[in-house]
């Protein structure tokens, strides 16, 4: 075995059959631990998201985003039968070390996707080491451990930025999420979530938005801080709130409310009781208002397809 960080690595293979991930962060939350990888290509990418859930039978779940390949694991460990072209490259186990705050992840791969087992990720940022057990290439095996540090995720959902004359929210938000991304957030995406579309105090499309990061467990507190100020320096409402949801997994109860936030009128009332049920913080930026938006662009953040279906 070589324990090599992402420099070390970088020095000493430069060759042209290793194209460099551009960076890897990992999420936990208890025993699920879900991994975010910037591939170095863009579709190309879409091959091992479908290999990935072929072989290995840790994932629970896997898409891709562009060049953002998206896993859900769960802990643990399950050996890898991997064959040529059918199953071609897993990820073998999950372990987090909690003494030293970092997550392990052995992927393992035949010829090319063993080469991007360790030595194209392990040249990515975020990575603190990788463990190569085999370097692979050709038709051999390839085997190595990412070591990551342990992020959590904290979703945002924001709603009522704008006027009936002027503004835009999806927008706003998206600002407010660059703009904490220059200050050393890891800002990974934006959800548009449609409302009830013939809602009477909906400024024109009846939309909420939700902001997601992964951040390190000390930072989850200024991030919310500093959503708030941002939000308060910039929005235009006397509505705006945001709502708060930490980890991997969403609340039955709680898609269940952002269903009905898109099929009928609901009250700042019942948002707070749901939010108060799951404990889910609710902030009133400059009103009360929006928290039934933002709370409802929580339910949807990872269903992307249901997240923009208009109900009549």
């Amino acid at each position: 075995m070589e324990i090599l960080t992402p420099q070390d690595l970088k020095k000493k293979f430069n060759d042209p059959w290793i194209a460099p991930y551009e960076k890897v962060i990992t999420m936990v939350d208890k025993d699920l631990v879900e991994i975010v990888e910037y591939h170095p290509c863009i579709s190309g990418s879409h091959w091992l998201i479908n290999q990935y859930k072929n072989t290995s039978k840790l994932i629970l779940n896997a898409y891709r985003d562009g060049n953002k390949q998206i896993f859900l694991a769960k802990v643990g460990k399950e050996p890898l039968d991997l064959k040529a072209s059918i199953n071609a490259a897993g990820i073998e186990e999950v372990a987090i070390d909690s003494e030293n705050n970092t997550v392990k992840v052995v992927h393992g791969g035949l010829a090319g996707a063993g080469v991007g087992a360790g030595m194209c990720r392990g040249m990515g940022e975020g990575i603190k080491q990788v463990e190569i057990y085999e370097k692979g290439g050709g038709s051999k095996l390839g085997k190595a451990a990412v070591i990551t540090p342990i992020m959590e995720k904290v979703i945002i959902g924001i709603d009522d930025t704008d006027t009936k004359d002027e503004g835009a929210t999806w927008t706003m938000a998206h600002n407010v999420g660059v703009e904490l991304k220059n200050e050393g957030f890891e800002y990974l995406d934006h959800v548009i979530v449609q409302l009830y579309p013939h809602n009477p105090h909906k400024t024109q499309n009846c939309v909420s938005i939700a902001l997601t990061f992964a951040v390190f467990p000390e930072d989850k507190e200024k991030l919310i801080k500093r959503t708030v100020e941002l939000l308060k320096r910039d929005t235009l409402s006397d509505k705006t709130a945001i709502a708060i949801l930490e980890g991997l997994t969403i609340p039955e109860e709680l898609f269940d409310y952002s269903m009905k936030t898109k099929t009928t009128m609901m009250t700042v009332e019942e948002a707070e009781k749901v939010a108060k049920d799951l404990s889910i913080p609710l902030i009133a930026v400059t009103g009360d208002h929006g928290k039934i938006g933002a709370l409802a662009a929580l339910g949807l953040y990872n269903n992307l397809d249901e997240a923009v279906k208009v109900y009549y």
